[in-house]
């Protein structure tokens, strides 16, 4: 009964329900992209059944590893999987419209979130973000790294992101991930994944379209800096900045924003207080951290229009991951069968549980627990995703109360 259940839940759905399911992550899925990926988990394979553990856990790996933001590149394609092209759409529309609504709102009225109301409120919802991402580490670290080997693999994950600093670091884990996944293949034989042969989702992109993906990709990276030293607009300058931060960025999230102060604060479009406020804002509001150029591209100065700066920038960031995403998943696809590369995809499961556990640490429990009842609500809230399957949207209130009233009383 649960495999027909499943089976159902697997078939083709509407644009619209995807929408829908997105535009509820979209106002509710607080905490950054890896917190985002312990809400992915929750609701598409806990709850919906869209896919399985090991195609979704696949499916972050290979976005980890290209340029972008990761979790809108993993929305996208599970959209794409639900729904073809209009899904793909939809669940980029959906998860990532909110928080541009709520960025640019923020940039139009520059509200002033001080007093212990909005600093409890803000650090409330960074204790959200412990609590889902520690429910991911723990989730997937049982179903991922059931074996001694798979269990080092992601030790010695957490033990490189722990010796090197760089944006590099996590596509150095993967890689590594990979490598000693085919080590171990070579050397034990097949590796065993239980429901490797489960793997029936078909993402609707073919070869020809993912080509394409790849010459746009590369003629943008290339042709927007040539194009935009003869235009005299300010327009193609404005697209060209914030492609080269999406399409240049490994790890995305807030490995992005020295490269939007280069290109935003250094030109002198964004002065460097507003940029600072604004990375707050984003902070604070849920949906891609990517979101923050949104912010960016109304406050230009550069741009007679502030909607159509804001909707450039959000653009210009986010289209150059998408298309090395549909790029990328025609070959992805076809070559995860093979039992070489479903050995590198075991490593890289579980080079993804240390990347998640590394992140747990740092910057999620870093900036997030300084006391002991930040601990406490952390711990309270994990309790209630793990153990009693409270929604995250309760979690999400229970703690911003929590860290609203800490803040009152101290």
């Amino acid at each position: 009964m649960e495999a027909n259940m499943s089976a159902r839940n697997r078939r083709a759905g509407t644009a619209l329900e995807v929408l829908l399911v997105f535009f509820k992550l979209g106002l509710t899925s607080f905490g950054g992209p890896v917190a985002h990926i312990g809400y992915f988990r929750r609701e598409f394979v806990e709850r919906r059944h869209w896919l399985n553990d090991e195609t979704f856990t696949d499916l972050v790996g290979l976005c980890q590893f290209l340029p972008g933001p990761a979790s809108s590149q993993a929305g996208f394609s599970i959209g794409l999987l639900r729904a073809g092209w209009l899904g793909g759409i939809a669940a980029w529309c959906g998860f990532t419209l909110p928080s541009v609504a709520l960025l640019i709102g923020f940039a139009s009225i520059a509200p002033s979130m001080r007093g212990p109301f909005g600093s409890g409120l803000i650090h409330g919802l960074k204790l959200v973000a412990v609590a889902v991402v520690a429910q991911a580490v723990w989730e997937m670290a049982r179903r991922l790294c059931p074996d001694h080997r798979r269990a080092g693999i992601a030790l010695a994950t957490i033990a490189l992101l722990a010796l090197i600093d760089t944006a590099y670091a996590q596509l150095i884990a993967i890689l590594l991930g990979a490598l000693l996944g085919v080590a171990w293949y070579r050397t034990s034989g097949p590796v065993s994944i239980a429901t490797t042969h489960e793997h029936t989702h078909e993402f609707r992109v073919s070869r020809f379209a993912g080509a394409l993906a790849l010459i746009v990709f590369c003629a943008l990276l290339v042709g927007l800096p040539a194009l935009a030293s003869i235009d005299s607009t300010h327009t193609v300058r404005i697209f060209d900045a914030f492609y080269r931060s999406g399409a240049l960025v490994f790890g995305g999230g807030h490995v992005v924003l020295p490269l939007l102060q280069q290109e935003t604060v250094a030109t002198g479009w964004v002065s460097s207080n507003a940029f600072l406020a604004g990375y707050g804002a984003a902070q604070a509001v849920p949906g891609p951290l990517f979101t923050f150029a949104a912010f960016l591209g109304w406050t230009m100065t550069a741009m007679q229009s502030h909607l159509c700066g804001a909707m450039l920038a959000t653009v210009g960031i986010f289209l150059p991951g998408l298309l090395l995403v549909l790029a990328a998943l025609p070959y992805w696809q076809a070559l995860r069968a093979r039992p070489s590369t479903a050995a590198a995809l075991s490593g890289v499961n579980a080079a993804v549980v240390g990347l998640l556990a590394m992140a747990l640490y740092s910057p999620v429990w870093t900036s997030a627990v300084n006391t002991r009842s930040d601990f406490a609500i952390a711990v309270i809230g994990f309790f209630l995703l793990t153990r009693w399957k409270v929604p995250p949207l309760v979690v999400v209130m229970l703690c911003a109360f929590a860290g609203i009233a800490e803040a009152v009383l101290r």
